[in-house]
């Protein structure tokens, strides 16, 4: 019960980190104009299309999207356009109120509204890759990098990550429901987890009362090493590489080995599931490897550039598993929606919001559970009454969309209901 206990807090801090780098990517990309135009250019030929040309390429590719032949769309529907920037506005939300990473929902949702898993995921990692490639700069965080750990650990998150392609394209073309299958089963677990914690986490808040504050999100770390992180670091396979010299008198050594080691699963997760990764990277760094809060969030903002473009560009979008129009369109409405909710938290109790993450989380669980028996059955894994698998679907679906979309209306109600009280306090 205490290593389960344990996990989910290890996921739960994770999908802190991710919240907090995709907040502060936003926050960069919005602050600049030049950004704000590459978005627009980005978004202008998906526009062009979806109203002047859509009936014409509609007519032109299959019913379905990500089928054998139909491996990049450049544009589907109207409707596929501005169901993406929903989606995106709904993470983004997710993100900027809860400080927990949103993007758990956005290949659920899209799987939900029949895109195929392998082309869910690139286009959900190539939204990312776009965020962080528009939203890294040189900037202050920057330098706390530690070099050295950032090498090795993209020589083994690049090697995760081809694997972690590999993986979903060999099931694709051996199966495409087989490919669907992994997907959701791998979605699965991860948000059996996450929706465990979350959920215990509100209703312990709920029955104490009280609501414990973590400064937008993150935890505050010290910088003792934690028991697992020490015996890592006494473990002596050369090289050895030292960091965090301005924290630790000669600074920490740590061989290469656990950072190629760490890169490899960070990055494999990152290609099977379409994230940027750095909800594994910060607890893994800072309860695995004892490596400091602050050169953690440097490294995991250079990495998730690196691991996020290549497994995007590297491993789907060569091969044509990225729906253009899906990821502008999310990016889109994330870049607004984390900014509403990250507003919104100022004006609400924190204990609902903690509230809503945890059933919007077990949401996504609950829809790609529901989804797994149907694909069982089409791989004759299992039998099971077509009566019984439709109740599972729209159980999974309309209880997935039905709770996503209340969790929105109810941030912007909140938003506009308290606009003049965020108005003058940011006056002040």
């Amino acid at each position: 019960m205490k290593f389960f206990r344990q996990l989910n807090q290890f996921m739960m801090a994770g999908a802190r980190a991710q919240a907090q780098w995709e907040l502060e990517m936003s926050t960069n990309i919005l602050k600049s104009r030049k950004r704000l135009m590459v978005v627009g250019l980005l978004l202008l030929p998906a526009i062009i299309g979806g109203v002047c040309f859509a009936d014409d390429i509609a007519a032109q590719i299959p019913g379905f999207i990500g089928g054998k032949s139909a491996y990049g769309p450049s544009h589907y529907t109207n409707l596929i356009f501005g169901a993406s920037i929903l989606v995106g506005v709904c993470a983004g939300l997710i993100t900027g109120c809860i400080g927990a990473g949103g993007g758990f929902i956005i290949a659920p949702a899209l799987m939900s509204a029949g895109v195929k898993g392998i082309l869910a995921v690139g286009t959900d990692l190539f939204h990312i890759f776009a965020k962080a490639i528009m939203g890294s700069v040189l900037h202050r965080k920057l330098g706390n990098i530690s070099v050295s750990l950032a090498i090795w650990f993209l020589v083994g998150s690049i090697g995760g990550s081809t694997l972690g392609g590999y993986i979903n394209r060999t099931l694709y073309d051996k199966n495409p429901v087989l490919s669907d299958t992994f997907i959701t089963i791998i979605y699965v677990v991860i948000l059996s987890f996450l929706a465990f914690y979350a959920m215990g986490d509100w209703l312990k808040a709920r029955k104490k009362e009280t609501i414990v504050v973590e400064d937008g999100g993150k935890k505050a770390f010290g910088e003792e090493i934690p028991p697992m992180g020490k015996r890592i670091q006494s473990v002596h396979i050369p090289p050895m590489l030292t960091f965090d010299e301005g924290i630790t008198p000669g600074g920490r050594k740590i061989s290469f080995l656990f950072l190629v080691i760490s890169g490899f699963i960070v990055g494999m997760a990152a290609a099977i599931m379409g994230v940027g990764g750095g909800f594994l990277t910060f607890p893994m760094f800072v309860y695995g490897l004892g490596v400091s809060s602050m050169t953690t969030v440097g490294t995991d903002i250079f990495q998730i550039v690196f691991t996020a473009g290549y497994g995007a560009i590297g491993q789907y979008a060569i091969y044509g598993f990225i729906f253009y129009t899906l990821a502008m369109g999310m990016l889109l409405g994330s870049l607004i929606g984390i900014q509403v909710g990250s507003i919104v938290t100022k004006v609400v109790p924190g204990i609902t919001i903690r509230g809503f993450y945890a059933f919007t989380v077990t949401a996504g669980f609950i829809n790609r559970a529901c989804a797994l028996p149907g694909k069982l059955v089409k791989m004759n894994y299992i039998q099971m009454d077509k009566g019984i698998l439709d109740v599972f679907d729209w159980v999974g679906n309309v209880g997935f969309f039905a709770i996503i979309i209340v969790f929105a209306v109810w941030v912007f109600y909140c938003f506009f209901k308290n606009l003049n009280v965020l108005k003058t306090e940011e006056a002040h």
